[in-house]
């Protein structure tokens, strides 16, 4: 056993088949993963901002709003990503046309993580320094000037540190989506991992996976650390 996979790892025909089952599955992933955190990270983050300066005593108080948009949010992040992938099949197929493949999935993939980058942008702003704020007024900055030139750049790596578990998560996600048609590096861990039993396929799936995860939290990290002006 141990000679025959020495053999089949020496062999180029060996490597050009892997490369012909994953790469496939490989962009197709990253193309779930870029557009779905793209959308979600901008619609995401305008909610998150709403959610803060609708509060009580904060740039514009509405409480009927912030409660309806905050119960919305947490219906969001409560319901399981398949179960949410199967109830915006619907929507999928309205939008791209079809519910399967891997630009159906970036429906249910951006509906899921909208939730998270709102909440997480909230809790950010959450932690500024409400003198820094109460200064810009008196100092007579309207909303929007308060919005783009203090709070956010303020909070600027806390944000970015939300944005990036996000993502990750996303990839999560888009692994789950390719066992129930997706595409990506899941269906590509079914199709040929599990169902053909292919462990060495399943292996470097998860590889590739982890090597991504990795990649995107040091960006992160060095995002982060750069904007922290601490």
């Amino acid at each position: 056993m141990k000679e025959f996979i020495n053999e089949s790892l020496k062999n180029p025909e060996y490597w050009r088949e892997i490369y012909r089952i994953i790469a496939p599955g490989l962009i197709n992933t990253l193309y779930m993963v870029f557009f779905s955190s793209l959308i979600s990270v901008i619609v995401g983050s305008v909610v998150g901002i709403l959610l803060y300066i609708t509060k009580k005593d904060n740039l514009l108080p509405n409480p009927f709003i912030n409660s309806v948009m905050g119960t919305i949010v947490n219906i969001g992040r409560s319901v399981p990503f398949v179960i949410l992938m199967i109830a915006v099949f619907p929507l999928a197929r309205f939008i791209v046309g079809t519910s399967i493949g891997s630009t159906a999935s970036i429906v249910p993939l951006t509906v899921a993580a909208i939730p998270f980058v709102a909440r997480m942008t909230e809790t950010s702003l959450n932690e500024l320094d409400k003198g820094v704020i109460e200064a810009s007024v008196s100092m007579g900055a309207n909303e929007a000037e308060i919005i783009t030139k203090v709070m956010l750049p303020e909070a600027a790596p806390s944000i970015v540190s939300g944005i990036t578990i996000t993502i990750i998560n996303i990839i999560g996600y888009s692994a789950m989506a390719g066992t129930i048609g997706g595409g990506g590096l899941g269906d590509v861990s079914v199709r040929y991992g599990y169902q053909r039993s292919r462990t060495d396929i399943l292996i470097y799936s998860v590889i590739i996976m982890i090597i991504m995860v990795q990649i995107i939290q040091c960006i992160g990290n060095f995002i982060s650390k750069r904007l922290d002006k601490r």
